[in-house]
C-alpha cells in the first residue's frame, strides 16, 4: 500500500533511519506525556474563562447591568410597561407578548392593564376587542377568538364598575340592547294529553222492547248520522201490540168513557214512548190508523256511529245495545298536570294545543274540570278541557301537546281580558256572554266570572319589570345584567330574578321599567370588566343592586284616602317606621310587626279607593315583606326594596296621619348604591348601618303633602356624620 504522506525518517542518512527505526518505541512515550501536557492547559484555560464569565455576570448585577426577571418585570410595570399572563396560568407573568411556556396559549394582558393597553395604543395600531392578543400593526383577525381587529382608541375603558365599548367595537362583538319593560308576566305550563269524547253527548241505542233486527241502515261504525236518522228496522210482537192498543184507545169505548181517574189514550201513547217510539212516530201511527209490526229505530242524537254491537238477523232482548253515538261537535282533551301546576289552573282557562296529526296548527280551548284529587299511581292531577270540532279534525285516541299561561305571579285573582266582566255556563265554558241568561246547551244559568276569581281589570301586583332571559347572567345565587348607563357605557347591576318565563326574566331589585341593558354580548362585556380587574360575575361583591343615588319620586300631590283606605295606610306606615327604629337600633323586626304591616298592605290592594298603581306597589311591598326573617342581616337587605315600594306609593296616595308627616332619608355609604328609607320626623337615624354609622344620611326631601312641589337641591341633613 502505498502512502502519501512522508515519513518522519525521511531525509536523514539510512545509518540514521536504521538507528531511529530501532529506537522509535522507546521515543514515542516523550511524544504522548507532551500531547497531555497540551490538553491539560486548555482545559485550565477554559475553566478560567467560565469563572471569569460568572464573576461579571454577578459584577454586572450588582452593577445594574443586568436585572433578575422579577426585577426587571416590577421595573417595567413602574415604568408604564404592559405585564402579559395565560389565562389558564396565571403565575406566569412577562413584560413582553408571546405564548405561555406551560399550555402555549398565547399571552394576555394581566387585570387592570386592559383599559391602560387601549390608551396606550392609541398610535394606529389594531387590537383585539377582548384584548386576547398584544397589538398588531396590521389589520386582520385575532388568532384567539377570531374577532375583527379593530384601530386601538380607547375600545373598552371604565371607570371600576363599567367599560366603554365604541360603536365599531359594538358592531363587531354582537352587542345588542333591549328596554326593561313593566306588564304582566305569564308562565307556560307545558303537557301531553289524548282526545276523548265528549261524555255528555254520547248516546247508547238499545232494544226497548224484545225483537228481531229486520235491517241495520247503519250498518259500520263511523256512519255519520243526524237527529232522527232511520237507524234499523226491528220486528217486536210487543211493540205491535201497543199499537194496537194505542190505536182502540184513541178511536174511544165504552171502558175510556167508564174510565174517570185516568186517560187510556194518554197511557198507551206513554207506553209506546217508553217502547222506543218518537213523538213523529205515535203521530204517524195515529194519522194512518194501522198498527205496524215493523218498527224504525231512529237517532236520538246528531253525531257518529262508534259502536255497533249487531248484525241483521241478530234477535234481541230488552235492554241489548245496537249503537253507540257521540257527538264529535264538541271533544275533551284529557290532560294530566302535577298537584302544583293544576292549583294554578281554574276552570275557564284558556289552553292552546297541538295535536300530532295537525302539526303547526295550534288549537284552543277551555278547562272544563280539574280533578279534586291526585291520581296515586302517577301522582298527577287530571284536567278537563272542552274544545270546539265543527269540521271533525280532532279524533278522539289522538295525542297532543297543550300549553297553559298563567301568571308568574301567584295570586288569588286571575285577569283574562276574554272574561273580564262576562257571564259565562258552570258547565260549558265556551259559552260566555256578555249578559246574564241560560247556557244554549245545558239551559243552567250563567254566571259571573267574577266568582270564579276572574277580575274585571287589570290586576297592579301581576305588573312586574322584566327583561329578556338572555340579559341575566347568573352563576348560584349571583345575578347580575349590564345596564347601558349612556350610549355605549355599560355598568355592572345586581339584580334579584324571581320567576322565569320562556322568553323573561321578571326583576324583583336591581332593575327599573325603562331601563336599557344589554342582551347578546354580554358575556364578552363581562369578561372584559374581569379583564380590567373590575366586579364581574364571578366577582360581584362591589357591584351594585341599584342605581347610585336616591330613589327618584315624583313629586306631584299625592291621592289623599279616606275612611278604612286612609286608617290602613297609616297602620302600614306606623308598622314600616317601628321596622325602621327597631332596625337602626340592631334589632330585628318583629313577627307581629310584619304580620301588622303585611295585614294593612293587604287591605289596601283589596280597596276599591286605592288606585291602581297604587296597589301594584302595595303588592311588590308585599312580595319584598315576604322575604324578611328573624335574621338582622337579611331584614336590612330586604328593607331597600320595601322601603323604595312603600316611597313610591306614598308619592301617589297618603293617609291622614301622613299626610304632613313624612321625610325621604338617604344614606350613599349602603353598600350596592345607597339605601332609602322614610322616617315621620326627628332625628335622622340610620337603619341600614344601626350604631355602627347612626346618623349617616341625608334628608333628599320633605314629603309633606303641602310640599308637593321638589326641591331644587336635596340638603344634607345636619345631623349627617361621617363613617368611624
Amino acid at each position: 500500500m502505498s502512502n502519501d504522506h512522508p515519513s518522519p525518517t525521511d531525509g536523514l542518512p539510512a545509518s540514521d533511519q536504521r538507528q531511529d527505526s530501532v529506537t522509535s518505541p522507546a521515543t514515542s512515550r516523550p511524544a504522548g506525556m507532551r500531547w497531555l501536557g497540551k490538553l491539560t492547559v486548555q482545559a485550565a484555560v477554559l475553566a478560567s474563562v467560565f469563572v471569569a464569565g460568572i464573576a461579571a455576570i454577578g459584577v454586572a448585577q450588582r452593577t445594574g447591568w443586568i436585572r433578575p426577571p422579577e426585577a426587571g418585570l416590577h421595573a417595567g410595570h413602574d415604568h408604564g410597561e404592559s405585564i402579559y399572563t395565560c389565562p389558564m396560568h396565571p403565575q406566569i407573568r412577562q413584560n413582553e407578548p408571546g405564548n405561555c411556556p406551560i399550555c402555549g396559549m398565547p399571552l394576555v394582558l394581566a387585570p387592570g392593564q386592559a383599559s391602560q393597553a387601549s390608551a396606550r395604543d392609541s398610535d394606529g395600531r389594531y387590537i383585539c376587542p377582548m384584548m386576547c392578543t398584544p397589538p398588531s400593526s396590521e389589520p386582520g383577525r385575532c388568532p384567539v377568538c377570531a374577532m375583527e381587529l379593530v384601530k386601538a382608541t380607547g375600545n373598552a375603558q371604565g371607570d371600576g364598575l363599567s367599560v366603554t365599548i365604541s360603536v365599531a367595537a359594538r358592531r363587531l362583538l354582537g352587542i345588542q340592547t333591549a328596554t326593561a319593560k313593566l306588564g304582566p308576566a305569564l308562565q307556560t305550563i307545558r303537557t301531553v294529553g289524548s282526545i276523548s269524547f265528549d261524555e255528555s253527548k254520547v248516546a247508547t241505542i238499545s232494544a226497548y222492547a224484545a225483537g228481531r233486527i229486520e235491517k241495520l241502515y247503519a250498518n259500520y261504525v263511523g256512519v255519520p248520522v243526524e237527529q232522527g236518522d232511520d237507524l234499523a228496522l226491528l220486528y217486536s210482537p210487543d211493540l205491535y201490540s201497543a199499537q194496537v192498543e194505542f190505536l182502540t184507545a184513541s178511536k174511544g169505548g165504552a171502558l175510556n168513557r167508564l174510565s174517570n181517574s185516568a186517560n187510556l189514550t194518554e197511557l198507551a201513547k206513554s207506553k209506546l214512548i217508553e217502547l222506543g217510539l218518537t213523538e213523529e212516530q205515535v203521530a204517524e201511527l195515529l194519522a194512518h190508523g194501522r198498527a205496524e209490526s215493523r218498527i224504525r229505530l231512529r237517532s236520538p242524537i246528531r253525531g257518529t256511529v262508534i259502536g255497533k254491537l249487531a248484525v241483521e238477523g241478530d234477535y234481541l232482548k230488552t235492554g241489548e245495545v245496537i249503537y253507540r253515538i257521540a257527538d264529535l261537535s264538541n271533544v275533551w282533551l284529557m290532560l294530566d298536570l302535577y298537584p302544583d301546576d293544576a292549583a294554578r289552573v281554574r276552570f275557564g282557562q284558556r289552553v292552546e294545543a297541538e295535536l300530532n296529526s295537525l302539526p303547526g296548527e295550534q288549537l284552543s280551548g277551555r278547562v272544563a274540570f280539574i280533578d279534586p284529587t291526585v291520581d296515586p299511581m302517577t301522582r298527577t292531577v287530571r284536567v278537563r278541557v272542552e274544545m270546539r270540532n265543527p269540521n271533525g279534525k280532532l279524533k278522539p285516541g289522538d295525542y297532543a301537546t297543550a300549553r297553559v299561561y298563567v301568571s308568574a305571579v301567584r295570586q288569588d285573582q286571575l285577569y283574562d281580558p276574554d272574561l273580564a266582566g262576562k257571564y259565562i255556563s258552570p258547565m260549558h265554558p265556551q259559552v260566555v256572554r256578555d249578559q246574564p241568561g241560560a247556557c244554549p246547551v245545558c239551559g243552567m244559568k250563567l254566571i259571573p266570572t267574577t266568582q270564579l276569581g276572574y277580575a274585571q281589570e287589570p290586576l297592579p301586583a301581576q305588573q312586574v319589570v322584566t327583561v329578556p332571559r338572555n340579559a341575566v347572567l347568573m352563576t348560584g345565587e349571583t345575578s347580575v345584567v349590564y345596564v347601558e348607563t349612556e350610549p355605549g357605557r355599560f355598568a355592572i347591576r345586581r339584580v334579584s330574578v324571581g320567576p322565569l318565563t320562556d322568553e323573561a326574566a321578571v326583576i324583583l331589585t336591581g332593575i327599573s321599567a325603562g331601563e336599557t341593558v344589554a342582551t347578546n354580548g354580554n358575556f364578552l362585556i363581562d369578561s372584559q370588566m374581569q379583564l380590567a380587574g373590575n366586579p364581574s360575575l364571578l366577582d360581584p361583591a362591589k357591584a351594585p343592586a341599584y342605581a347610585a343615588g336616591p330613589l327618584a319620586v315624583p313629586a306631584t300631590a299625592p291621592l289623599a284616602l279616606t275612611g278604612e283606605a286612609a286608617t290602613h295606610f297609616d297602620l302600614a306606615f306606623n308598622a314600616y317606621f317601628e321596622m325602621q327604629r327597631a332596625l337602626a337600633a340592631d334589632k330585628p323586626t318583629l313577627p307581629a310587626t310584619r304580620k301588622a304591616l303585611d295585614d294593612a298592605l293587604g287591605r289596601l290592594v283589596s280597596n276599591g279607593q286605592t288606585p291602581d298603581e297604587a296597589r301594584w306597589h302595595f303588592e311588590q311591598a308585599r312580595l319584598a315583606l315576604a322575604r324578611m326573617s328573624d335574621s338582622l342581616e337579611v331584614t336590612r337587605s330586604v328593607f331597600r326594596p320595601l322601603s323604595h315600594a312603600l316611597l313610591r306609593a306614598a308619592s301617589l296616595v297618603r293617609g291622614e296621619a301622613t299626610a304632613n308627616k313624612l321625610l325621604h332619608m338617604y344614606c350613599p355609604m349602603v353598600p350596592g348604591g345607597g339605601g332609602d328609607w322614610m322616617q315621620p320626623e326627628g332625628e335622622l337615624v340610620n337603619p341600614y348601618w344601626g350604631a355602627e354609622m347612626l346618623h349617616c344620611g341625608e334628608t333628599v326631601r320633605d314629603m309633606a303633602a303641602s310640599k308637593a312641589e321638589p326641591k331644587a337641591e336635596p340638603k344634607a341633613d345636619t345631623q349627617q356624620s361621617k363613617a368611624p
